[in-house]
């Protein structure tokens, strides 16, 4: 299929985090008003083993019963494609408002723990965000955070706007991290860390002001992380629901998700939104324009 409009792509592989993704990207769809699309891929094209198709069809219905048994107001289309998957999700980017994936795939030996195809899609250079959704609930403590990084780079202010714009599709609380790095000289200076998270957090309050004027609903707090962001999710993993990554991450996000990387991996007890490559002209999204 050769789509020209915008929809929410899902990749659908009959695993139960796929079905998660399914989920997670009827709530993105129904808010943006665009189609719900769900794609599963069969490769090789020749030699296929007896009953893939037949697999991939049942997989695909699952998907539509799953969100159907919900009630929620989504168009819904699918389609079987033959090709490498993360290769068809990469083909339909360019058309996408966001592509959803489940964290654990299906292997010839059963489920695996992080799928490959995700990690192939989170280092190709998507032109629209890439969602990994867990097959659980995150385990967070309450409603659960929308973390997003930011810096001062359009990379940086994208995962912003798509903060901004999953925290108050979800109603939940919106915690930006600024990251920085000191100086050389002061790496080993615990005063002048101390000094800088205070001086990072104080400029990102400023520039939230507007936010908050706007939305006054938005629940929405600075910190600043010195050196990395993942320090921060170290020690906030279970209050966590969703994390926005500049694209920026791409390599330590794909690194860490690894398949042989389980040990790293299995500390990401929340869904993962990667922006899209490039630092273009600003997508269509809910915060654009808003502040």
């Amino acid at each position: 299929m050769h789509r020209t409009e915008q929809a929410v792509i899902v990749g659908i592989d009959g695993s139960r985090s796929a079905i998660a993704a399914a989920l997670w990207g009827a709530d993105e769809a129904a808010h943006r008003d665009v189609p719900l699309h769900l794609v599963s891929a069969v490769w090789p094209q020749k030699d296929l083993a007896p009953g893939t198709y037949d697999a991939a069809d049942t997989a695909v219905r699952a998907a539509i019963a799953a969100v159907e048994s919900t009630g929620k107001s989504v168009k819904m289309e699918s389609e079987i494609v033959y090709g490498r998957p993360s290769l068809v999700l990469q083909a339909q980017s360019p058309t996408a408002a966001v592509v959803c994936l489940g964290s654990c795939g299906v292997t010839h030996g059963g489920l695996g723990r992080i799928g490959s195809t995700v990690t192939a899609v989170a280092a190709a250079s998507l032109a629209c965000p890439l969602a990994v959704i867990h097959s659980d609930p995150p385990r967070a403590d309450g409603p659960g955070w929308v973390v997003a990084e930011v810096d001062e780079s359009p990379s940086g202010e994208r995962a912003l706007q798509l903060g901004i714009d999953e925290a108050l599709l979800r109603g939940a609380t919106l915690r930006v991290v600024a990251t920085w790095q000191a100086r050389y000289t002061d790496i080993h200076d615990v005063h002048a860390t101390s000094d800088g998270n205070r001086a990072v957090k104080a400029h990102w309050e400023r520039r939230l002001r507007p936010w908050r004027q706007r939305y006054p609903e938005l629940d929405v707090q600075a910190a600043a992380a010195h050196g990395s962001v993942f320090n921060f999710l170290a020690r906030h993993r279970r209050s966590i629901q969703l994390l926005v990554l500049p694209h920026k991450r791409a390599p330590e996000l794909v690194e860490l998700l690894a398949p042989g990387n389980f040990p790293a991996s299995r500390d990401i007890c929340f869904d993962l939104l990667l922006c899209e490559a490039g630092t273009g002209p600003e997508p269509e999204g809910r915060a654009r324009d808003r502040a």
